[in-house]
């Protein structure tokens, strides 16, 4: 699967205004209602809260998976932001997070949103491909890099 299935040019933002767990998840929630073409931010952002209640979506190393599955999508849909200054996100490193990639699936597609989630991870474990997006200088240029990036697996 390639990355712009699940997200567009809209959804893939260079944000340097954002200095909070909290304000970055509402912005996803944003991003990711436009994106599913739905009117429902709070709610997306109530659930992306809900989930990171749970425990934190962040995997280490800067990056972030917030994610959540709900009634609101027909497919999975994705948005991404990199933050100019990393935000703590309770990072089980304890490194600030500065890569965010928020995924919303719908409610009854659980294993697929889990193999998503796990190939999203799988990707951002590679620090070279991490750094690479945090050298991108406008919205255009993550954007490319991003969705030139194939999920690594063949059963998404």
């Amino acid at each position: 699967m390639n990355l712009n299935q699940l997200v567009s040019q809209q959804s893939v933002v260079c944000a340097s205004n954002i200095a909070s767990k909290k304000r970055a998840l509402e912005y996803l929630a944003e991003l990711l209602a436009r994106q599913a073409g739905s009117d429902k931010t709070l709610e997306i952002f109530q659930q992306l809260t809900e989930r990171e209640k749970l425990g934190s979506t962040a995997i280490g190393h800067g990056v972030a998976l917030p994610h959540a599955r709900t009634a609101l999508c027909n497919e999975p849909v994705g948005a991404f932001i990199k933050l100019d200054k990393g935000i703590d996100f309770d990072s089980p490193d304890g490194k600030p997070v500065d890569l965010l990639f928020a995924l919303l699936a719908p409610q009854e597609s659980t294993e697929q949103h889990l193999k998503i989630l796990a190939a999203l991870a799988g990707m951002f474990s590679n620090n070279d491909f991490c750094d690479d997006l945090r050298t991108a200088a406008s919205d255009e240029e993550l954007h490319s890099k991003l969705s030139a990036h194939q999920l690594a697996s063949k059963e998404l």
